[in-house]
């Protein structure tokens, strides 16, 4: 990966290689982005560009050879480590060598992916991966070997909000003081889930998300119309992984909008109607045979939708960017049951029902109680 290859974000690449030109390269950086930011890229050209000594961040003249084997991803001074679970593949105790082919797939085919792309790629989404105790020891292991070519060796941690406890602590003394010319770069969506012992030893990058032009320019290169292009890159919100997605007609949010439409309608139906709460029911228990991450990526996705129905409802339309598809289902509409009168409470409940499906909670008893919660709460008279 090169930076010439990355979308936009040329204030990041100019820092980046100035500072590696003179020589200014902490010894662990956090990159923090919102999905499709192109945190990944940036780092796999960052790593690329020190590793091989090269010295134009267009150009990028260095040495051939290295440059060939971090094309490939197979470099001997670049570590990996990412989440990942028990699988057909795996057995137990999984950690990231178990599955470099597959993330060399994901990397060449999804550099912009995000979590749930990787999961679905092993085969582990209806699990919760994490970067483990024994994943921390195969790195601690792999940096105690002296660098292959002699130079930097770079260890990338992906997701790294997904390290359990105590592979944070295994690392924090190495974090601190990592052996010389060893490079840590942590990659986040969100910081405040890293441990702040790890943050504190890191320099923070924190990476906006993606121009308009930038994405609109890339979809455009990838076949689209302009104003097809243009639809896609507002609807994307800065995101470039979403906006493959809505090109390929492949986002998860097509599956996630039936779920919602079906979701409120029953909702608005239970008010004084106890064959409606027999409808809520049987929703929860379809959402609840998906995994948990499926889960949770919905909730994320209901909060937003609220978030874009209440921008809509305080006559903040420019900033409303998402469209529901859903036939009948007009969200200018069903703003109005959205307010300042429930907003903050609907937000809670959807929190809340994250937090409790992440820790393994009964997902049909959660999504059942924060359904009916839901009929409640839409039924609220704005003040």
């Amino acid at each position: 990966m090169r930076f010439k290859d990355i979308l936009g974000l040329a204030h990041i690449k100019n820092h980046l290689a100035t500072s590696a030109d003179a020589g200014r390269i902490p010894h662990a950086q956090l990159f923090v982005g919102p999905e499709g930011s192109g945190i990944l890229p940036m780092a796999l050209a960052y790593a690329q560009y020190v590793v091989c000594g090269n010295t134009n961040s267009e150009n990028e003249a260095g040495d051939t050879s290295c440059n060939l084997k971090f094309d490939s991803l197979a470099h001997p001074d670049l570590h990996f480590a990412f989440p990942v679970a028990n699988s057909d593949k795996v057995k137990s105790h999984a950690v990231s060598d178990h599955y470099m082919e597959e993330w060399r797939q994901f990397v060449k085919e999804q550099p912009y992916g995000n979590l749930f792309d990787w999961y679905r790629l092993i085969g582990i989404e209806k699990k919760q991966g994490q970067i483990g105790v024994d994943e921390a020891q195969d790195i601690v292991r792999k940096l105690a070997l002296k660098s292959y070519e002699g130079g930097f060796k770079v260890m990338l941690i992906w997701m790294a909000e997904r390290m359990n406890t105590s592979a944070a602590n295994k690392l924090l003394k190495l974090i601190e003081e990592p052996p010389d010319k060893t490079i840590f770069l942590l990659l986040a969506e969100e910081e405040e889930q890293i441990i702040q012992t790890i943050r504190s030893r890191c320099q923070i990058l924190h990476f906006p998300p993606l121009a308009e032009d930038a994405i609109t320019n890339a979809l455009i290169e990838r076949g689209c119309t302009r104003d097809e292009a243009m639809r896609i890159a507002f609807e994307a919100n800065g995101n470039f992984n979403k906006a493959l997605d809505l090109m390929n007609n492949d986002s998860e949010d097509l599956i996630f909008e039936k779920w919602f439409v079906q979701w409120v309608r029953s909702a608005f139906k239970a008010k004084g109607n106890r064959s409606a709460i027999h409808d809520l029911i049987l929703w929860s228990e379809e959402v609840a045979k998906t995994g948990r991450e499926t889960q949770k990526k919905f909730l994320q996705y209901c909060l937003m939708v609220m978030r874009q129905a209440m921008l809509i409802n305080f006559n903040a339309k420019g900033l409303a960017y998402m469209k529901i598809r859903a036939d009948g289902f007009h969200l200018e509409k069903f703003a109005s049951f959205v307010h300042e009168n429930n907003i903050l409470e609907i937000t809670s409940e959807l929190e809340d029902a994250m937090y409790h499906i992440e820790r393994n909670g009964n997902s049909k008893l959660v999504l059942t109680d924060l359904s009916i919660k839901l009929t409640r709460l839409l039924h609220k008279k704005a003040a």
